[in-house]
């Protein structure tokens, strides 16, 4: 069994799904329902990825637990299992409603924007009643309570969100639009709620909101990067053909472009593959739709890099450095990769094994996902399978290794350093960007406490003027 996994830090830390829903116990309602809506619900729990968060690695069914390291302490996915003593057991539909979609759980309490009810806001009224139902009917309860969020101060304070919402949740839900087809709606209610997109590929603020204007265009989830998927050709999926990113969101894989790894790789995994092609059509019609957004350093599409490359033969016989950190690139890969990747990059026949040449992910400045993929491996189901190399190679090497395959597999202005290599095995985005960003959180956060305080205490005084007249 593999130990628990701990997501990357912020902004990861924003797919944590419901957190906080804990209610206490108390006789709870009758949750009677069909079969097709509990399916409906479940089909919609699946695209909503709720087990990525929720549930640890062979531990049950979304009964929490999963470390969610951010700059600001870890927040820990709490039990959403029909449980009434540790999980969500006794709320009732326009609570459930409520912590889904505005962000305030059972006992009042806001939660924090870990998960993204900011994206669930979107959801119609029939989905959340279907949700509710297969939570409350088909999902086992589980009586343990995973351990509480501590946050220090002024992060404990919950009613600071408050003030967050107020600049940041838009709580009107999916509106169709008449002028797109039926495909396109579908897809974009499905990108812009349930499957929440966003959370990931959306760039965020200073106060780690999504950036509306650059929908889309990357965002960094810890040191993992959610590319563009814009329509730009360059920078984003305008190259992709409707049957590629449908392949890919399937798959994993998607032949001559990319592979999927971290984060998308648990999206596979857990929640796109059970998808409907029908759903994932429609997916791939919107993103295809998106505003395109280009950054200048892509002079061409990021699965456009590389030729076959071999300077496996120039190494033949020459003796191995003693210090391992001295080895060249080509003596790297031709003992870690070549017998995977072949010995000029172009992976083997079958695909399975992937080619390194037209791949996105050496094509993109954004080095992070190499160093994170050497690193840590890759496993999705069935039966693809990237070991780690963290325990065998050294960060110089890992370094030596990313410029070698960029160089001659991908795109030459992108760069890997040895101190990234440090930063990413740490589990840090880069050197020092955990502190910066904690610094800038708290640079933000007591203001909002401050104006989240003031709302409440004029509420409490309206509240009192409002009593004290019907009284008179």
């Amino acid at each position: 069994m593999r130990r628990p996994r701990r997501r990357a830090a912020a902004p990861a830390w924003l797919a944590l799904a419901l957190s906080g829903l804990i209610g206490a116990a108390a006789p709870g309602p009758a949750h009677a329902a069909d079969a097709d809506t509990i399916a409906r619900g479940k089909y919609l729990a699946i695209a909503s990825d709720c087990t990525a968060c929720h549930t640890l690695p062979g531990g049950k069914p979304m009964a929490g637990g999963l470390p969610i390291e951010t700059p600001i302490g870890a927040i820990i996915a709490t039990n959403i299992t029909p449980s009434k003593t540790a999980g969500i057991g006794n709320y009732t539909l326009d609570q459930f409603s409520a912590a889904l979609r505005r962000g305030v759980r059972r006992d009042g309490q806001l939660l924090y924007p870990a998960m993204p009810y900011t994206a669930y806001a979107k959801l119609s009224d029939e989905d959340v009643a279907a949700l509710y139902a297969y939570f409350m009917n088909s999902v086992e309860p589980v009586d343990q309570k995973p351990a509480e969020t501590k946050l220090p101060l002024p992060f404990n304070i919950r009613l600071s969100m408050a003030a967050w919402n107020l600049l940041f949740l838009d709580g009107k839900p999916f509106s169709s639009d008449p002028s797109q087809s039926a495909e396109w709606n579908r897809g974009a209610y499905l990108v812009r709620g349930p499957a929440h997109c966003g959370t990931c590929h959306t760039p965020r603020n200073l106060l780690m909101a999504e950036q509306s204007s650059r929908e889309m265009a990357g965002g960094d989830i810890g040191f993992w990067h959610a590319p563009n998927v814009t329509s730009d050709a360059n920078s984003g999926i305008g190259g992709w053909s409707i049957d590629e990113l449908v392949a890919y969101m399937r798959d994993g894989h998607a032949s001559a472009k990319a592979q999927a790894g971290g984060p998308m790789a648990e999206a596979v995994e857990n929640s796109l593959r059970f998808l409907t092609n029908a759903d994932l059509r429609a997916i791939a019609v919107y993103l295809k739709s998106v505003p395109a957004i280009h950054d200048p350093a892509d002079t061409r599409p990021t699965y456009l890099w590389g030729n076959p490359t071999d300077d496996l033969a120039k190494i033949r016989g020459v003796p191995l450095p003693g210090d391992h950190d001295q080895w060249s690139g080509a003596q790297i890969y031709d003992a870690y990769c070549a017998s995977c990747h072949q010995d000029k990059g172009q992976g083997s026949f079958d695909g399975r094994l992937p080619s390194l040449l037209h791949n996105t992910a050496l094509g993109t400045t954004n080095t992070n996902n190499v160093v994170a993929v050497i690193l840590q491996g890759l496993r999705r189901q069935p039966d693809v399978l990237m070991p780690a190399f963290a325990d065998a190679l050294s960060d110089q090497q890992v370094a030596t290794l990313g410029a070698y395959l960029i160089e001659n597999f991908g795109n030459p202005a992108a760069k890997v350093t040895a101190d990234q290599v440090k930063a990413i095995r740490a589990g840090a985005a880069a050197p020092n960007s955990t502190l910066i960003l904690g610094a800038q959180i708290a640079t933000v956060a007591a203001p909002l406490v401050v104006i989240a305080l003031l709302l409440g205490w004029i509420g409490r005084r309206r509240s009192r003027g409002e009593n004290a007249s019907d009284m008179g």
